[in-house]
């Protein structure tokens, strides 16, 4: 009996009484699971972790493949360089993500969350090093309940070195996004061994700051926060049942098999016992990164991850029990007992097929927008200290600057015409070189016959063309002022 006093008596006796505003977190221990899932978990860590180190160091075109030049405001991406205009692009990009994410979830859960999500993937590495180093689950229970010694101290000085390593390579590559890396990392080696480094550029302060920020970052989340980005920080998880349904696939605890729970010898009858499949052994709570146990039900905290399905398919497989205990399904197969035929069929159900098509829509419609992109964008701007003057006593003449960007990454000349008003000439050079990749601001001067348009504003228009290819033109309208 717990003779310890309750709240309520304590408030009517006048007693303070003191409860923490945030709950104390209890660390956890997640035991090393194998699988089928958990080879599918690493397959994506390993080639996410490919995509991300390695997209730096790819050439093309004699230059980074990947980069995102802020100072020059060009972004290449292989063999398209995307401008400030081209922000339409990654409008697209955000809405094809978001999309995406509505479509995984409705039809499989957090998905994301508990393979791709960088969050998941850095937490899984570092914890990875914390088992090579300090040992499975129990090891590092012993270890951290005993007294700081020279071998504590040893094994936690390595893995936090090691995590403090991998966390800054990542905001190296991370800058490396922004700023060529090899340049960084020669501004990086001068900082280190300024003689061997010769004439390397100064490294800059932004590029140490983001260094050491997303660093930190990666250190802090997924070497101490871990679970609680998950739970506390992420607004998936607090947004993610919007998105479920009955039909929704969910990693999900089968009680009427698995109930009532018990412990009991590896070939006795369950049945004859009066429990059901489940041991209590406690494995599918131990292999949880978040803690949770899927037996109390679907809870916002389950990241999806499956490591809880592993872990009990293996103590079935011991037990000589069917496997499928803790398994992907969803509340209607449980509920009515579906076949995985019938699962399948209900996936397609009305809010998925709109997802999809809505989904494709929009990457279709991407797509064939950038095959027809032309690489050549155009803005005109008139002279504003000189609208419209008088030349020679027989002409009218405006003046524009003409901002003409080359987006391929070949050099090409482009011929520059006007028309839309009776005699319109263009006066000077009607042809300029630009540079792959390159802008140039062009002045242009246009001169009609004096009298021959009416005073005011006339609609003229711009033509701006490769000489050497006739599928890259661009048009750009504008007026011609007469006073």
């Amino acid at each position: 009996m717990n003779d310890s006093p309750r709240p309520a008596d304590l408030a009517q006796a006048g007693e303070a009484l003191e409860q923490p505003l945030y709950e104390v977190r209890k660390e956890i221990y997640s035991r090393a699971v194998s699988g089928w899932f958990a080879r599918w978990r690493w397959a994506l860590v390993i080639f996410t972790q490919l995509v991300y180190y390695g997209g730096p160091w790819l050439i093309w075109n004699g230059r980074q493949a990947v980069l995102f030049d802020l100072v020059a405001r060009k972004f290449y991406i292989f063999g398209i360089v995307f401008w400030p205009q081209d922000f339409i692009y990654l409008t697209g990009l955000l809405v094809i993500s978001a999309l995406s994410l509505f479509l995984f979830t409705a039809v499989a859960g957090r998905l994301w969350c508990g393979y791709a999500c960088p969050q998941t993937v850095y937490t899984e590495i570092f914890m990875w090093i914390e088992r090579k180093i300090e040992g499975d689950r129990s090891a590092r229970m012993r270890l951290d309940m005993q007294a700081m010694s020279a071998r504590k101290f040893g094994l936690k000085s390595a893995k936090h070195g090691l995590w403090i390593a991998l966390s800054l390579w990542t905001g190296f590559t991370f800058v490396g996004y922004f700023t060529p890396i090899h340049q960084l990392g020669a501004e990086v080696a001068a900082v280190f061994a300024p003689a061997a480094a010769g004439a390397a550029p100064a490294l800059g302060a932004w590029e140490i700051f983001w260094v050491l920020f997303y660093g930190f970052a990666t250190y802090g989340n997924a070497g101490w926060m871990r679970e609680q980005v998950c739970k506390y920080m992420c607004p998936y998880a607090r947004f993610q049942s919007a998105m479920f349904d009955p039909d929704t696939l969910i990693i999900t605890y089968d009680p009427e098999r698995g109930e009532p729970r018990g412990p009991r010898a590896r070939n006795a009858d369950a049945k004859s016992l009066g429990l059901g499949h489940c041991v209590d052994c406690g494995v599918c709570v131990q292999v949880c990164p978040t803690g949770i146990d899927i037996r109390d039900g679907l809870q916002y905290e389950c990241i999806g991850c499956a490591a809880c399905i592993d872990g009990c398919n293996k103590v079935m497989a011991r037990m000589g029990l069917p496997k499928g205990l803790i398994r992907y399904t969803t509340e209607n197969a449980l509920r009515q007992k579906l076949s995985p035929r019938q699962i399948l069929a209900r996936s397609l159900r009305p809010r998925v097929l709109v997802y999809t098509a809505i989904l494709w829509t929009v990457i279709v419609a991407i797509g064939v927008t950038l095959y027809m992109r032309v690489p050549l964008k155009v803005d005109v701007i008139r002279d504003r200290a000189s609208l419209s003057r008088e030349v020679d006593g027989r002409w009218v003449e405006n003046i524009y600057q003409l901002q003409i960007m080359n987006t391929q990454e070949a050099p090409h000349r482009f011929v520059i015409r006007a028309s839309g008003a009776q005699t319109l000439q263009l006066v000077g050079a009607d042809a300029v070189d630009i540079d792959g990749a390159a802008t140039r601001m062009v002045p242009v001067r246009l001169r009609v016959d004096k009298g021959r348009l009416p005073a005011g504003s006339h609609k003229i228009e711009f033509e701006v063309a490769a000489a050497d290819d006739a599928a890259i033109v661009a048009r750009e309208r504008s007026i011609f002022l007469v006073r």
